[in-house]
């Protein structure tokens, strides 16, 4: 095994890693309901996780240590190979050397309807809708691919996501049980929660649209959203969303581009001090505003605590940015004005993004590579300010704080936003997810090229060097 795969010992059969084959893996094809044949009841609690100990992880700060986790928690953290972390004899122990451990990152705007859907399904893919030979909204494939999605992103580190839903018109409702049959299946692997987003809600046509966005809440959508700038009336589409998420007690998380001031400071003025709270993104119009414009705009949305949520890496579905025109929102300006700014990942290989990669690594990397952030406020948007804005709880690495953990190998912050696959993932206490690595090189040698006249150093080509044969990544 190379080590560049975090080692431990065999574990149980009830710690193992679910292969898509497996009946019990939330990518297996479900009954007629679409729940994975070894999902939990509705409302069970997760698998009770064992007693885990992350030896030799550094930290962001530079330390080396040992962290202890139990029943879902960081139960202690102490000196690498010390006696400051003990722990009883029957727990993992995973070494992490040469690995960095970090706060999960979570991923606050994801597409799980559409994702997947760049190239169409693939020939003999199950589920064959009733509604037409290439249905979208097909409640099978949506939730096949809303559990795919969920695990290529869980593999990437986000432990948590919110996906925007949309409900109304031809989706009906269809996508969202879909989604939230996904999210069943995904029961201990991931949390994932969904944001319903109507198409209309103002007059006679959105009627309709708003009966069903109130419905989508009681059947178990988390947030309310959608496009307000799509609407014939967009303040009152946003008065609407506001009014149903006071009546439900939910979040609010709108789609738009920012680029009309006067609309965000309305929806400022309407939104401030709504709890649990309101996020809206990508907002990239704001980068091509006037400077001022765009700072009072910001100050409005800091005034009122709302959440900007930019995605680095392209778009969602909202009308498309002008040739060369800014790829995200003005973070450091926003951040200047005291405005709370998370980053996503939006579209997931859909017609919006057909290369996306929903890594949040690469969403950070992203905004340190283009000035917008430095290497740890970069990190913080996709974890910590992603969590809040999504309404979970904060990860420290630190005792009691929910253990939801990034191993990452490498020694830096800097260095694994730069480059970083191998990848362990740790939600709810438990290794839910484990990616391994390793880059080798042939012989230094050309045998098709001119003769080399030299004589071989002693031990191959390369040893005088020090050049690698393998390296892990």
């Amino acid at each position: 095994m190379p080590d560049s795969q975090p080692q431990e010992p065999a574990q149980p059969d009830r710690d193992a890693l679910p292969s898509p084959d497996h009946p019990d893996s939330p990518d297996s094809p479900g009954g007629p309901s679409g729940t994975a044949p070894g999902a939990p009841p509705e409302g069970a609690p997760p698998p009770a996780p064992a007693a885990l100990v992350l030896c030799g992880a550094r930290l962001a700060d530079g330390r080396t240590v040992d962290v202890r986790v139990g029943g879902g928690r960081i139960e202690a953290v102490g000196t690498a190979g010390g006696l400051s972390c003990p722990a009883p004899p029957w727990a993992t122990r995973i070494d992490l050397t040469g690995y960095l451990l970090l706060p999960a990152p979570a991923e606050p705007h994801a597409h799980y309807d559409t994702a997947l859907t760049a190239d169409g399904d693939p020939p003999g893919a199950p589920g064959a809708s009733p509604y037409g030979p290439w249905d979208p909204y097909d409640p099978g494939r949506v939730q096949r691919r809303a559990a795919e999605a969920a695990l290529l992103q869980l593999g990437h580190g986000a432990t948590a996501v919110r996906t925007h839903v949309r409900v109304g018109d031809v989706a009906g409702l269809r996508a969202l049980r879909a989604v939230l049959r996904a999210r069943h299946a995904l029961h201990g692997l991931a949390d994932l929660t969904a944001v319903a987003v109507p198409r209309l809600l103002t007059g006679a046509a959105g009627a309709d649209g708003l009966a069903m966005l109130r419905e989508a809440v009681d059947m178990g959508a988390a947030a309310v959203g959608g496009c307000p700038d799509l609407d014939p009336d967009p303040a009152g589409y946003t008065e609407a969303v506001l009014e149903v998420a006071a009546e439900h007690g939910c979040a609010v998380d709108l789609h738009t581009d920012g680029s009309d001031p006067v609309r965000l400071s309305r929806l400022a003025s309407v939104a401030g001090g709504l709890r649990p709270g309101v996020a809206v993104g990508p907002c990239d119009g704001l980068a091509r505003l006037p400077r001022e414009t765009a700072a009072r705009a910001a100050e409005s949305l800091a005034a009122a605590g709302i959440t900007v949520v930019c995605l680095p890496q392209g778009g969602c579905g909202l009308p498309p940015r002008a040739a060369g025109g800014p790829r995200t929102a003005p973070v450091r300006l926003l951040r200047a004005a005291g405005v709370r700014v998370a980053a996503g990942s939006g579209a997931l290989r859909d017609t919006a993004n057909p290369v996306g990669r929903g890594d949040p690594l690469e969403a950070a990397y992203l905004l340190a590579s283009h000035g917008q952030a430095g290497p740890e406020e970069a990190y913080e948007a996709v974890s910590a300010r992603a969590r809040e804005a999504m309404g979970l709880p904060r990860v420290r690495i630190e005792a009691g704080f929910p253990a939801e953990l990034l191993a990452v190998r490498g020694r830096t912050l800097t260095g694994t936003l730069s480059l970083a696959y191998s990848r362990l993932v740790v939600h709810r206490g438990r290794v839910v997810a484990r990616t391994s690595a390793v880059r080798e090189y042939c012989d230094a040698t050309d045998p098709g090229g001119p003769a080399d006249t030299a004589a071989p150093e002693p031990g191959g080509p390369g040893t005088e060097l020090g050049l690698p044969r393998q390296s892990q990544r």
